[in-house]
């Protein structure tokens, strides 16, 4: 997992051409102008997902991972809480294969992200976004999915 600011993309320009892709876009684009969607990058290998929503209450968000694709979680507007856990000692709850998402049981370290900041969570990372930092509140974000 990794937790930065786009202040410092150059330094992710050798780590993974893909990745970079992605954190070029959310660089180079007005991404608080961009309405609730999906949006091409590179086809599927590289693509954006725009959301607005409600922050949630911790016991509705779920601990995640995805196999084929890595996340960078930009929050554009407002604040969210994230937990973060590798996959070890984790106990797989629901298997979604043709969404490449995987749901666990687990408990895990918890952070806050701000806007202007982003995460990045790879296939070993289990990971519990669209939590509420005090109380619930609005929040957009855009999920980078870079297919591994």
């Amino acid at each position: 997992m990794i937790i930065d600011t786009l202040a410092n993309l150059e330094f992710y320009k050798g780590l993974n051409e893909q990745l970079y892709k992605g954190l070029k876009f959310l660089k180079e684009t007005d991404v608080a102008a961009l309405p609730v969607g999906r949006y091409e990058i590179d086809g599927d290998t590289v693509f954006a997902l725009v959301q607005a929503y409600e922050t949630h209450l911790p016991e509705e968000c779920r601990w995640e991972a995805h196999y084929t694709y890595t996340d960078i979680q930009y929050v554009v507007e407002g604040s969210e809480r994230m937990g973060w856990k590798t996959l070890d000692g984790v106990v797989k709850t629901e298997d979604r294969p043709e969404d490449d998402v995987y749901f666990f049981e687990s408990d895990g370290d918890h952070f806050v992200m701000h806007a202007g900041q982003f995460a990045v969570f790879a296939p070993q990372d289990a990971h519990r976004p669209g939590m509420a930092v005090d109380r619930q509140a609005p929040i957009k974000k855009i999920v980078v999915k870079v297919a591994m």
